[in-house]
């Protein structure tokens, strides 16, 4: 059955109304730049071919009712009263309305069919597949223009503020803004973008889910962030006008490391680091030099284990199986950290051989059954105006 008449007709289970309209926006992985967004630094996504899809249509009142498929559950927002946190999945939803609504723009409620194929708490922005694909919806169907810069910095606002996760621009940015066969590196203080096709008959992207999430993740992540403004602040004795950890160079932190602190100094070698390998990455690509990706890979990971230490057990033995297997240019920890995916840059014509081993693999050394996609680069976030899903998604 095609996609969005199957997506229809599972909303006319729930909602008495004809004609929805059908939107998606996708997950990401991130191929190289982590814990750097949030620093004003370098990162390098792709989106990928699993996204959240919305079946929505218009309703003349102010309610906001929400079907969410993957939890079996209905949520009912009310625009005319104040809305407050749930610390519920639907705060993502409540979230990105309420933030648009406070930008000024005007929304009728709306029945909301959801239902997303991309791993929560995996790493892969399943958050923001959700904020981008809900604030796309709500805009297109009230008839707004469609500002995709705007939406992803609304988006982002939303999670920050609403949420309570302090997260940099590059998941929503990417979901905003990706185009199919082609990663993105992007800028993170500019928002200047630039698009670099990736080619399939070379390699392709394999993401490993380690089907683990430690609970360190959210705390944790607001905690690096907070370390990273720490050592801004000492930095900038040294560096009297730096904002953000990007403005520092390598070279200038090993002058001045002995000045911070033990963790604050391991937490800023990451990020400055990072933002290097981002750019070497960009150069490297541009030639087709794969092998050199794949080592600036190998070093991101080694980086988020020692020095950032947002790595776990399951990740590094996923990493250090994938490093050894044949055709692998490069292995690493993606997202957050403490669980979640690896992502891994392996050579086209070995890659059912690596899907293959690693799978038995880490399951022999973990008892863990991992999910393995091998991942296409999708579009951002569209509505399917036909039957067949657009290109790329």
């Amino acid at each position: 059955m095609k996609i969005k008449q199957k997506l229809i007709e599972k909303f006319l289970n729930h909602f008495d109304v004809n004609e929805p309209r059908v939107f998606q926006a996708p997950g990401r992985v991130n191929l190289i730049g982590e814990h750097t967004d949030y620093n004003a630094g370098y990162v390098f996504p792709m989106a990928i071919d699993r996204t959240t899809k919305i079946a929505i249509a218009r309703r003349t009142d102010k309610l906001l009712n929400i079907w969410s498929e993957n939890m079996q559950e209905l949520v009912t927002i009310n625009f005319n009263n104040p809305v407050k946190k749930k610390d519920h999945w639907s705060d993502y939803v409540t979230g990105v309305a309420t933030t648009l609504i406070n930008e000024g723009f005007v929304l009728d409620g709306a029945e909301v069919f959801i239902e997303s194929d991309v791993p929560v708490g995996s790493g892969l922005s399943s958050s923001a597949a959700l904020e981008v694909s809900v604030g796309f919806a709500l805009l297109t169907i009230n008839n707004h223009k469609i500002d995709r810069k705007k939406l992803a910095l609304l988006c982002q606002k939303a999670e920050n503020d609403f949420v309570g996760m302090n997260c940099g621009i590059m998941d929503q940015y990417i979901a905003c803004h990706a185009r199919a066969d082609k990663a993105m590196f992007l800028d993170c203080r500019t928002l200047d973008y630039k698009l670099i096709p990736l080619n399939p008959e070379a390699a392709q992207i394999v993401i490993c889910n380690t089907m683990v999430k430690h609970e360190l993740s959210g705390s944790e992540y607001n905690i690096r962030r907070s370390q990273c403004e720490q050592g801004v602040q000492l930095l900038s004795k040294s560096y009297p006008g730096i904002k953000a950890l990007r403005d520092v160079s390598l070279a200038q932190f090993h002058i001045t490391k002995s000045n911070l602190p033990d963790i604050i100094q391991k937490r800023c070698r990451h990020v400055i680091a990072e933002n290097e390998r981002v750019l070497l990455t960009f150069e490297e690509l541009k030639k087709g030099k794969l092998e050199a990706f794949g080592n600036l890979m190998n070093a991101s990971h080694d980086s988020l284990r020692d020095d950032y230490e947002v790595s776990c057990k399951e990740l590094d033995i996923m990493v250090n199986i994938a490093r050894k297997l044949p055709g692998v240019y490069g292995a690493r920890m993606t997202g957050g950290g403490f669980g979640g995916c690896t992502v891994n840059l392996v050579e086209t014509e070995y890659v059912d051989q690596f899907c293959t081993n690693i799978s038995k693999q880490y399951r022999e050394h973990t008892g863990l059954e991992p999910d393995i996609y091998v991942c296409s680069p999708s579009d951002g976030v569209n509505e399917i105006l036909e039957c067949n899903p657009p290109t790329g998604n």
